[in-house]
């Protein structure tokens, strides 16, 4: 007996870790191929509650994952991407995406997983076209599934000729009321305890497809799944900001309040959908065992019965819920109050829950180095309210310095995000993209350095009793004026990822700004040589100008990288 065991659980532990790292490269493979449409799916957000979930369907049988959606949803919620509303709508459709997993394994190919699986691997390792590459890696993951799926069911098959386990599931049968809700604390703890309802759909198919649990208890297992599969945004919104959590808390709650109403019409729900399958292949789940027909037969039965129902229960929850979206935003906004304090700004910092979507991952960090280039023009209008002003405003200049901190921080924390993205399985444009990010995120850290150098030159001037004159105060004026207007249409360019005549226009603008800086400091020299100025004033103010072509510099470098160029 203890052999048997040990061996039983050896081969549905092996079938269950061949299954997971199929959904693994499945999605990863379908989010590669359809990255840009990803992007669109997203970019389509909007407060209309019916495309909110329409969204949520369509990114879910992309990512092949609910967990994976409501996490990403929370992730946008906590960087201000998405509101609690939009949020809400996508949630409700990602249940609904989730039951394509459940039709995927009606298919009967189980015997075809291996050859499939061997096959896709040669396009995946050998191909140098990346498309190819990745949809090869949609199919082995194809081929995992089906290939895992058929272990843990051979696995699972000696457990019907052992009469303490028939012992032990018995007292888990959903044929009454207690029996329901014992069958769905089994499924929601076990999901819980692998962070994945595909994952524990596919045992409960293992198990009812091969005879070892009844059809109906089946069924309860997968309403118990979806109440487990929201620990992983409850988790997810672990430190995040109080909306993130109210999606989180939604996600919960829906799952919950659904559940409990399908229970509650359990029985008659599960005879009609029954019907509806011995209507369709002349048999009713509810009657047949696997000892009275086809294995092969009886198995594909029992798991169109499982993926009918755990389709019907989300569908059927979601248009419920679909009217009173508005009540559920109110009601958890009411569980999980504003804070007293104010809330750090989450848009300022990357959120490490959007690695799983690469595609969407790099519209997150291209946020952030929209936000530092934001934060440069920032730095020269206060910059330029310093260079006005005869006496310092110490307030605004530690805001300056504060600033340039920030973008310090933020610059670390694009590198160690994007680093983190590239080191996994992503497509060559994402990895392209996320080396432009990496670069533009070094030159605006670059321009941050030097506004605060110029800064800090003011300072030393002051710090010397060496005010800055008239014609020198024009001269910054008249220059900083002239590349902080150029460093704003670089960032316009940056923005909307536009190249054209971008590189023939900052290479001649530049130019123009380095020719006037050259001008301005050969004329104060013709100053100094007048002793107009002293030479500790000369030597600080050249420095200023130098500052100023080097911000040009980095400008330009920026424009290069748009371009291309560099």
């Amino acid at each position: 007996m203890e052999v048997s065991f040990l061996q039983i659980a050896l081969t549905v532990a092996g079938g269950l870790g061949i299954f997971l790292l199929g959904m693994k490269y499945m999605s990863e493979g379908l989010q590669a191929v359809s990255g840009e449409r990803l992007r669109k799916i997203i970019s389509v957000a909007t407060n209309n509650r019916v495309m909110g979930v329409l969204m949520g369907i369509l990114v879910t049988c992309l990512v092949q994952s609910s967990s994976v959606t409501t996490v990403m949803v929370v992730g946008f919620v906590n960087s201000a991407i998405m509101n609690l509303m939009q949020a809400i709508g996508v949630i409700l459709g990602a249940n609904i995406g989730t039951t394509i997993t459940g039709w995927i394994l009606v298919l009967n190919i189980g015997k075809w997983g291996l050859p499939i699986l061997g096959i896709a691997s040669f396009f995946f390792l050998f191909s140098k076209n990346d498309r190819v590459r990745y949809i090869g890696m949609t199919i082995m993951g194809i081929g995992m599934v089906f290939f895992g799926l058929e272990l843990m069911k051979n696995g699972f098959k000696p457990l019907r000729s052992m009469e303490e386990f028939s012992a032990w599931f018995h007292a888990f049968q959903a044929t009454s009321y207690l029996g329901l809700i014992k069958c769905a604390l089994v499924g929601m703890i076990l999901t819980m305890i692998v962070q994945s309802s595909s994952a524990t759909l596919g045992i409960t198919i293992g198990l009812a497809s091969t005879g070892v649990i009844e059809f109906q208890t089946a069924a309860a297992l997968v309403m118990g799944e979806n109440i487990g599969t929201t620990v992983t945004a409850l988790l997810a919104s672990i430190g995040t900001t109080t909306n993130a959590k109210r999606a989180a808390y939604a996600h919960f709650f829906f799952n919950v309040i659904g559940t409990i109403w399908f229970i509650a019409l359990f029985p008659v729900a599960i005879k009609g959908l029954s019907s509806l399958i011995a209507a369709k292949t002349g048999f009713n789940p509810l009657d047949i065992g696997i000892e009275d027909m086809d294995e092969k037969e009886f198995g594909q039965i029992i798991t169109s019965g499982i993926a009918l129902t755990h389709t019907t229960f989300n569908v059927a929850n979601v248009l419920i819920f679909l009217p009173f979206i508005g009540l559920l935003a109110r009601f958890v906004t009411k569980i999980c109050p504003e804070k007293n304090t104010k809330e750090i700004g989450h848009l300022t910092y990357l959120d490490v829950r959007m690695l799983n979507t690469p595609s969407l991952s790099i519209i997150q960090s291209q946020q952030q180095i929209d936000f530092m280039g934001e934060s440069v023009s920032i730095m020269m209008d206060k910059l330029k309210i310093c260079l006005e002003s005869d006496k310092q405003d110490a307030e605004l200049q530690r805001k300056i310095f504060h600033r340039e901190d920030i973008l310090d921080n933020v610059q670390k924390e694009i590198f160690i995000f994007l680093s983190s993205l590239v080191s996994g399985q992503v497509p060559h444009d994402i990895t392209k993209k996320a080396h432009v990010q990496m670069r533009l995120a070094d030159e605006y850290e670059s321009l941050s350095d030097y506004a605060a150098n110029v800064l800090k030159g003011i300072k030393k001037l002051e710090e010397m009793n060496l005010p800055i004159d008239g014609p020198a105060r024009e001269k910054l004026l008249a220059l900083h004026t002239r590349v902080a207007i150029y460093i704003d249409k670089v960032n316009g360019y940056v923005k909307k990822g536009e190249k054209t005549d971008l590189l023939s226009w900052a290479t001649t603008e530049g130019a123009a700004i380095g020719a006037l800086m050259k001008e301005f400091r050969r004329q104060h020299l013709e100053r100094l040589q007048n002793e107009e100025v002293s030479p500790f004033f000369s030597l600080a103010f050249t420095d200023i100008l130098n500052y100023y072509r080097r911000m040009k510099d980095h400008a330009l470098n920026i424009a290069e990288v748009v371009a291309g160029e560099k």
